[in-house]
């Protein structure tokens, strides 16, 4: 914890929650997603200095797994470009995990999968935006929607493990996949992380989370407070809220940080890097990993059942 020397107050930091290896990398398991830093395209674009504030503040409390990539922008933000003027020189103890396979042009339109031997150019592209030669993880996202498709990914993975034997990055993960497709991705290559929807509320994913658990494997959830369906395509969640906001006022939080909580709750495998462009979310996210949630209502935040 770090203490706030104008209230005497200890500051929930990232390291509450413990922490899990990603390969070599150890990473407290409570971290940051980058989509949400210079905003959502549908929004006006955020404040600059809001985001490279929220960067610092989170590895000032203990944050050490920044998640992004380079389709995370905006017409007048990149969040790989933010991350680099807010960190560098990166801290020996920060792991920078990307996501390649789909793209975006520059109108901000998604292209089709990538095919294997396009995979370099977009690895090289995330090195080049975040001014480093080797990225710790990258995850092959598979689609370019967050329909899951049972699509063999063989090949892929095989252009990427041969991306880390060149030195462009050091683990390889996967995304938006089946449990075929894990089973799959083991036969070509070590898997370090899958990251996959899931949440309180969006729970289809139970099985494929045990089976992470059951070989070693992170479990990173996007997601994990909003939802997919809505009035924007990640608005907030509201089934349950009654239970939720009930449990929230127990232990005065939130109720997003009741849901980051649960998610961290699933398992010691289980990572959550929650995503946010203002400086003051991004602390009552990470004092998420502080709260230690009692059987009872984890057992009534268990029932609760996706709308």
């Amino acid at each position: 914890m770090t203490i706030d020397h104008h209230l005497h107050t200890p500051t929930p930091t990232a390291d509450a929650a413990g922490t899990w290896r990603l390969g070599d990398r150890t990473v407290n398991r409570l971290g940051l997603g980058a989509m949400r830093l210079g905003g959502m395209p549908w929004e006006p674009p955020r404040n600059r200095d809001d985001a490279l504030a929220v960067l610092r503040r989170a590895v000032e409390l203990g944050v050490d797994h920044i998640d992004t990539a380079a389709f995370y922008f905006t017409p007048t933000r990149l969040a790989n470009e933010l991350i680099s003027t807010a960190l560098q020189p990166f801290p020996d103890d920060l792991t920078l995990v990307t996501k390649v396979g789909p793209s975006r042009s520059r109108d901000g339109e998604f292209e089709p999968m990538a095919r294997p031997e396009q995979l370099r150019g977009q690895v090289e592209e995330n090195l080049r935006q975040l001014g480093i030669d080797t990225i710790d993880v990258v995850n092959l996202r598979c689609g370019t929607s967050m329909d899951k498709t049972d699509a063999s990914i063989a090949e892929h993975l095989g252009a990427l493990a041969e991306l880390r034997d060149a030195g462009l990055l050091r683990h390889i993960g996967i995304s938006n996949v089946t449990a075929d497709q894990l089973a799959e991705a083991l036969t070509v290559t070590p898997v370090v992380s899958v990251q996959n929807r899931y949440g309180l509320t969006d729970r289809g994913d139970d099985d494929l989370l045990k089976l992470c658990g059951a070989k070693g494997i992170a479990f990173v959830p996007f997601f994990a407070v909003a939802t997919a369906s809505g009035a924007s395509p990640d608005g907030p969640d509201t089934t349950g809220q009654a239970q939720i906001s009930s449990i929230a006022e127990k232990y005065d939080a939130s109720p997003a940080q009741i849901r980051l909580a649960w998610t961290l709750h699933r398992g010691p495998h289980v990572l959550a890097i929650p995503g946010t462009g203002n400086p003051a979310h991004v602390e009552q996210n990470i004092a998420s990993a502080s709260l230690r949630l009692d059987d009872a209502d984890l057992a009534t935040l268990d029932a609760i059942a996706a709308g």
